[in-house]
């Protein structure tokens, strides 16, 4: 009598679990590093301490919760630029990855970006934030709010620009004498 209601009780659990299916993951990994080819050249490196897979809801999705950092290759096997956050996710259906907390990339020219959130649109060869940015170059800081680029940052815009730019006086036009003291 006891055995029967033990399978009993076991039944109506795996009932339960079939019903929210669509909100549990279809794939827990952990420590992972995983290398994507296209045309059997290595292209990129993926590291995550924890990658979920959601595949069964209205948006399916992977989810990096401990964050995500992704390198890509050049033609030689060197790293030409990267990306890392505290926390990603990736819709799959719509090619979009969201990176929050802490974003920070490197473009091929070797220009740091660092924002707090940063979306890339892979369908649209778009990546774009509505928060701060700051872009380290070689010779300045370019700092504003709201940023739109290709996804290599290459060619990007600073929608609010700030910061400081440094300008040589003998090689300049500008007129000094006519600028006010802040």
């Amino acid at each position: 009598m006891l055995v029967l209601s033990a399978c009993s009780s076991s039944i109506k659990n795996d009932v339960q679990l079939s019903g929210v299916r669509d909100s549990v993951a279809v794939m827990k990994s952990y420590d992972v590093t995983t290398l994507i080819s296209d045309s059997g050249i290595t292209r990129y490196r993926v590291m995550a301490d924890e990658w979920l897979v959601y595949d069964k809801t209205a948006r399916p999705c992977w989810l990096f919760p401990k964050g995500l950092h992704m390198q890509q290759f050049d033609e030689n096997l060197q790293v030409h630029s990267e990306v890392s956050s505290k926390y990603a996710v990736y819709y799959v259906n719509e090619e979009r990855w969201i990176l929050t907390d802490s974003v920070k990339a490197m473009n091929v020219d070797g220009e740091i970006f660092e924002t707090h959130s940063l979306q890339v649109e892979q369908k649209e060869d778009l990546i774009h934030t509505d928060e701060f940015v700051r872009i380290t170059q070689k010779e300045r800081i370019i700092s504003g709010i709201g940023m739109r680029s290709n996804q290599r940052l290459t060619r990007y815009t600073i929608l609010q620009t700030q910061g400081i730019i440094p300008i040589d006086d003998e090689d300049s036009d500008v007129d000094t004498t006519q600028v006010s003291p802040l």
